[in-house]
């Protein structure tokens, strides 16, 4: 039994049996990509001939060098509940909102003013009141005050510019209307006006589009021989829920390998000795399964494509710059 552990390599033949030399028409005949599952915020693909390297840039471009917009700056006029003007602000930054950061341009470090271009406005303005109609045996906050919990949908947008016209009413926002900020008793207010601004997950985590982006090597399971009777649904018992199947073959019981796919790295046929020679564990060396989770600013799939633009925008930088070496 064995893991492979793989990792990218500087010169082919690093790996005994397998021929990792590079040539285009075998890349382009082998590799693949297949969807595998996709909602609105998540997705699943097998990225399928490829090196490492270009699998783990894909992971870090989705993670830190996709852009997003969020709040960078918040002007407190006034904050009477318990949460530190520093704290709220920070809360506020990493609300996820709901804009298209390819309609925007980087605002430039020199400018304090925002413009259309390149700033969101937002305004968060409510007050704490009691509830004239609770009832005086009630000890219920959400009976006996209003406006006690400051969530995301009091978040007012206020268009900048021409704003309004380039951007129904709707569509900007944050992305989620039931995250909490603050939570206040009667008298206790707040009125905030925050500027969200276009960034990228490099220079501050709340600016990832993602709330995770990860990918792992598709399991492989061989059953070196047959395996029959109890020590099928022992071997069973050691995968997770589907990876190992029994079937009734001629009255007789015997293990199936039915979808390595759900495995998860288990070690448990580690501890059993009988299965020293009947299985072999690894995974295969260029099918990357992936998975997107996106915060909600953009679909996963748009997330991906982006991802590769920024890759390819990388690529040509490199060219322009060797070629302008060789100039020199």
């Amino acid at each position: 039994m064995s893991c492979i552990k793989v990792h990218t390599t500087d010169f082919p033949g690093n790996y005994p049996g397998y021929d990792d030399t590079w040539d285009q028409e075998k890349f382009e005949k082998n590799f693949r990509v297949d969807v595998v599952h996709m909602t609105e915020d998540t997705l699943e693909f097998d990225m399928i001939g490829i090196d490492a390297a270009i699998a783990n840039a894909f992971r870090r471009i989705l993670l830190a060098e996709v852009p997003t917009m969020a709040v960078e700056k918040v002007f407190v006029y006034n904050n009477t509940s318990i949460i530190q003007d520093e704290i709220l602000a920070h809360r506020l930054g990493l609300i996820p909102i709901k804009a298209d950061p390819r309609l925007f341009e980087y605002k430039n470090q020199g400018d304090e003013e925002g413009t259309e271009i390149d700033t969101l406005q937002f305004q968060l303005k409510i007050k704490c009141t009691r509830n004239p109609r609770a009832s005086k045996d009630s000890s219920d906050p959400n009976e006996l005050y209003l406006n006690h919990r400051v969530y995301t949908k009091h978040m007012q947008w206020v268009p900048i510019g021409n704003q309004a016209d380039m951007f129904p009413d709707s569509a900007i926002r944050p992305v989620h209307e039931d995250i909490l900020i603050a939570q206040l008793r009667p008298g206790q207010e707040l009125d905030l006006c925050m500027h969200c601004v276009k960034g990228i997950g490099k220079d501050h985590a709340k600016f990832s589009p993602v709330a995770t982006a990860s990918y792992r090597l598709l399991p492989e399971i061989s059953l070196l021989q047959p395996i029959e009777g109890e020590l099928a649904e022992k071997l069973r018992k050691c995968f997770s829920p589907g990876v190992i199947e029994v079937q009734n073959l001629n009255g007789r019981r015997v293990a199936k390998v039915a979808n390595a796919r759900l495995d998860t790295c288990t070690r448990e046929i580690f501890r059993h000795e009988e299965f020293k020679n009947l299985v072999r564990l690894a995974r295969v060396r260029d099918h990357y399964i992936f998975s997107v989770e996106s915060t909600g600013v953009l679909p996963p799939d748009v997330l991906m494509s982006e991802a590769i633009k920024v890759l390819m925008s990388k690529c040509q930088r490199f060219l322009e710059e060797l070629d302008l070496s060789q100039m020199e």
